[in-house]
């Protein structure tokens, strides 16, 4: 168990000093931990502890009530335990998914675009307190890409912040359950497949990061024939995310190792099940569907659409699921594919 650095934000990110100390010590206790802790205040605490009250109440309804929360247009509702597959073993989780909630008459989901349609919300109550954190964590995300982008001492500090315009923004509300002598599994290892991952969880703890490891090779997830999924699940080191009061987690995933060339390592992580039940929250804040990453250097051809990669991402770890049914069914990532 380490002591996590934890940093405060700004209101605003203007590119004083104070912000480039600030975005250097940030870049460098993500190549040294793989992860840092930003401080929350009285009204971000009030909203973290209402999202985490909602998914409460919703995980303790009856299951014939959770498994109608689903949709074969995207991939937001219920995940039941055991239907997320990573590594190609059964994860111990029950997850609700919070994806853009885009109407069915939006020109996106008239073309058939993967992933596009209305959020099979339980009810209204869940929907609000929901939408209201990941509205907060979105303004957090917002600084924490400008302070990156100073960081990594970028010529146009607003590198990442455009990628993210109308991002396709996200969230996995979880619920794990206590261990059992069947399994102590909540989550395999793996690395998330998003640009900027920013967690808040309860008091139980259970989650394990992989701090970079000098001369270790990561996976490049975002190739079909490369994947993170089981990779030093059973190899130390591995750091226990001791729950901490007032504070949000964040690390990079994949599309920040792919923009910076490797110099940012997506973090693997893992969840081991706990003696009682944990809930947590993990908000991805991502770029927009339709954009196209290239790395951040100008060096290379390789590229990355980031609606492709998010819907291959989710139908590795979905296969049977309704919606990666329907979009194999009707060929909709090549609607995507083929619009500009």
């Amino acid at each position: 168990m380490t002591d996590l650095q934890t940093f405060r934000l700004p209101e605003a990110v203007s590119g004083t000093e104070s912000d480039i100390h600030l975005a250097r010590e940030m870049i460098q206790a993500w190549r040294s931990d793989g992860i840092y802790q930003v401080a929350t205040d009285p009204a971000q605490d009030r909203k973290t502890l209402e999202a985490l009250e909602a998914s409460r109440r919703f995980f303790g309804m009856p299951m014939d009530f959770k498994a109608r929360c689903i949709s074969d247009l995207t991939y937001s509702g219920y995940i039941a335990s055991g239907e997320e597959v990573t590594a190609g073993e059964a994860d111990y989780s029950e997850i609700f998914t919070v994806c853009k909630d885009v109407p069915l008459d939006d020109a996106r989901v008239q073309a058939r675009w993967p992933g596009h349609g209305p959020a099979p919300w339980p009810d209204r109550e869940y929907q609000q307190s929901m939408q209201v954190f990941m509205d907060e964590l979105g303004s957090v995300g917002e600084r924490l890409l400008k302070l990156t982008a100073l960081g990594l001492e970028l010529d146009d500090t607003d590198a990442l912040t455009k990628l993210a315009v109308d991002g396709w923004h996200h969230m996995r509300v979880l619920r794990f359950p206590a261990r059992s002598e069947q399994t102590s599994r909540g989550i395999g290892a793996h690395t998330d497949y998003g640009m900027l991952v920013i967690a808040a969880q309860d008091d139980v703890g259970g989650l394990y990061i992989r701090p970079p490891v000098e001369g270790e090779q990561r996976n490049r997830n975002w190739l079909e024939n490369e994947s993170a999924a089981g990779m030093y699940e059973n190899e130390q080191p591995w750091t226990f995310v001791k729950p901490v009061p007032s504070v949000l987690t964040v690390f990079p995933g994949d599309i920040l190792q792919f923009l910076t060339n490797g110099f940012l390592l997506s973090t693997p992580h893992k969840v081991r099940l706990n003696t009682r039940e944990r809930f947590a929250l993990a908000y991805f804040h991502e770029p927009n569907f339709e954009a196209y990453l290239r790395p951040l250097s100008g060096l290379g051809t390789e590229y990355i659409r980031y609606g492709t990669h998010f819907t291959n991402m989710f139908m590795r770890s979905y296969p049977e699921r309704i919606t990666t049914r329907r979009i194999l069914a009707e060929d909709r990532l090549s609607f995507f594919v083929a619009a500009r």
